[in-house]
């Protein structure tokens, strides 16, 4: 096979259809638009979302809870995963960043209690459970906060 060879499937390729060219081409005078209406005028587009003055589905349908845009999101880390870490190491948002285990700070990190920890290590981060605060320093490490 070769590319000089190659052709398309027959029929998948249609001519286009070349209206308003008089009433003999069968597409002439409203030119495949109807008679009247909003459609068959020149320049006529509606909005994806109306529905020819109808109520919209988007405003029909009741709207339920709220978001709170001023919400703080913070780049999460279980205690389980700091093992990885050596003894007498001090773990910042910097370092979790370079081993790729966050991948963007946010609005800073919090590290839940999720497993155990059996390293005596320095924490630094921006928010602590209650319970991680327990487990860090029932190991000899110790918690800072940001």
């Amino acid at each position: 096979m070769k590319l000089n060879n190659l052709e398309l499937n027959p029929g998948s390729v249609h001519a286009k259809k070349r209206v308003g060219r008089g009433n003999a081409s069968g597409n002439g005078t409203t030119a495949g638009r109807g008679m009247n209406g909003q459609k068959s005028r020149s320049g006529s587009k509606t909005r994806s979302y109306f529905e020819g003055g109808q109520m919209p589905l988007s405003r029909r349908v009741p709207k339920r809870g709220f978001c709170n845009i001023f919400k703080k999101k913070y780049a999460i880390i279980n205690i389980e995963d700091l093992n990885r870490f050596n003894n007498d190491e001090t773990i910042t948002p910097e370092r979790l960043l370079e081993e790729g285990m966050i991948k963007k700070v946010m609005n800073g990190i919090k590290i839940l209690s999720q497993g155990n920890i059996n390293k005596k290590l320095t924490v630094r981060a921006h928010r602590f459970s209650q319970e991680a605060i327990k487990k860090i320093e029932t190991a000899g490490g110790k918690v800072e906060v940001i």
